[in-house]
């Protein structure tokens, strides 16, 4: 990935601010990342510890359906970041990035010192408020900043980071979840607030938003920022881009969340002790993120060749059909710990279509609200995920198994594939003003 300039290749080549910026917006995403998935890989031990002591019995059932409640609390929380929009648009990308970052890695922390369920059920829904805010604010700012013939490329590179984020707390699961404890990696998680202070030394707002501000001689108010999202000209794009994004929350939820226990439940099932199935779970996780990353960078160049509707529907169709036959049928084979691995590789490239929002959204939505509808788009749909989670998380414990429930969510890509027609396509537009 190279930052400079690139002469052979006849690329705008990117200055100090520029590169300085995206590897702040590319650390945030990638500890958030790691931040968010570090939930996925303790569910099981933590739950395992706290349920006896708020009085509910730890069966495997009660543990997936209490897992999947405390996860519908982070998407709930999530959903009420899209506040950190209407505070970037008024006081600036820069600022709202390193409060996010800052926000959640506290609440992080605080999640390894719990004593019981209730107590890390309102420590998820703030980590959910912090986490959410942060791809928006960097994903603004990495396509306001850079050179637009390197735009959506630089969007899908800092989209790699919240992958690498996976891969980091995998090996960190590896050597300190299973060898230290649950509580030690949330402690890992607070690490991000050290970023804060390498983002306040150096790195300025984007030239179009300064400018921007400039030229209407005031910053915008919040309340007007997020009002035009529903302006007639925005308004079919906001209700469309939500209705995606809802359906690309199930995907990863379904497709990611689950794999660690998944991966758990069927290296016990085929005999092997729970440690080992600690470190197979973060083996697991491994190759999810290899896979999202190498599908992070193929997203810009299938938006270009295909254009974003067409790459869009190529993700979402590859997605929907990997986890329909990996918790489907998979899940259920009774050696089926190598094939359920080959298809969470094939389940993490459907996973990045989350790449093409980042340089999607932006080229849909003028300046002054641009961080707004971010933020709104890939938050919103959060609300409705909550109701699913629960939903998913009662069919898993009447059904006693966590393979034909998540399969199930297979059916909201079909929803998603309906809806793609009336997404504005946006191939070869500049960004606007």
């Amino acid at each position: 990935m190279t930052m400079t300039g690139v002469s052979a290749s006849g690329k705008t080549p990117l200055n100090a601010n520029q590169i300085k910026g995206f590897w702040a917006a590319w650390g945030g995403w990638c500890l958030d990342g790691m931040d968010a998935f570090i939930y996925a890989l303790v569910l099981f031990p933590a739950l395992t510890e706290l349920l006896p002591r708020s009085g509910i019995e730890p069966t495997p059932g009660n543990i997936l359906f209490w897992g999947s409640v405390l996860q519908a609390l982070f998407l709930l929380g999530w959903g009420f970041s899209m506040i950190w929009g209407p505070i970037a648009d008024r006081f600036g990308r820069v600022k709202a990035l390193m409060a996010t970052i800052l926000f959640y890695s506290i609440f992080t922390f605080m999640c390894g010192l719990v004593v019981d369920i209730w107590q890390l059920a309102i420590l998820r829904v703030l980590c959910g408020i912090g986490l959410g805010g942060e791809q928006p604010m960097g994903g603004t700012f990495v396509a306001e900043e850079w050179p637009e013939d390197r735009r959506t490329m630089g969007a899908g590179y800092m989209h790699t980071g919240y992958y690498f984020g996976f891969f980091l707390a995998a090996i960190a699961n590896f050597f300190i979840g299973a060898n230290f404890g649950w509580r030690w990696m949330f402690v890992l998680g607070g690490a991000p607030a050290l970023l804060v202070g390498w983002i306040q030394s150096g790195v300025h707002e984007p030239e179009k938003w300064q400018k921007k501000v400039a030229e209407e001689g005031e910053r915008p108010r919040m309340r007007d920022s997020f009002n035009k999202l529903f302006s007639p000209l925005l308004k079919q794009r906001t209700v469309v881009n939500s209705t995606l994004f809802l359906v690309s929350i199930i995907g990863l939820w379904a497709g990611s969340v689950y794999v660690p226990t998944a991966v758990t439940q069927i290296a016990i099932r085929q005999g092997v002790v729970p440690a080992d199935a600690a470190r197979l779970a973060s083996y697991g996780s491994m190759v999810l993120s290899i896979g999202t990353i190498l599908g992070c960078l193929l997203a810009p160049v299938l938006a270009d060749l295909w254009g974003r509707r067409k790459a869009m529907a190529f993700y979402l169709a590859f997605l929907g059909v990997g986890v329909a036959i990996a918790f489907g049928y998979v899940f259920y084979m009774p050696a089926a710990l190598m094939a359920f691995f080959i298809m969470i590789f094939f389940m993490g490239i459907g996973g990045a279509n989350f790449a093409l929002y980042t340089l999607w959204l932006p080229e849909q939505y003028p300046t002054e609200c641009r961080a707004s509808a971010i933020a709104f788009v890939s938050s919103v749909g959060r609300f409705a995920g909550v109701g699913m989670v629960f939903l998913v998380g009662a069919g898993i414990r009447s059904y006693g198994s966590l393979g034909v429930p998540v399969a199930l969510t297979t059916l909201a890509f079909l929803i998603g594939l309906a809806v793609l027609p009336w997404a504005l396509e946006t191939k070869g537009k500049p960004l606007p003003t």
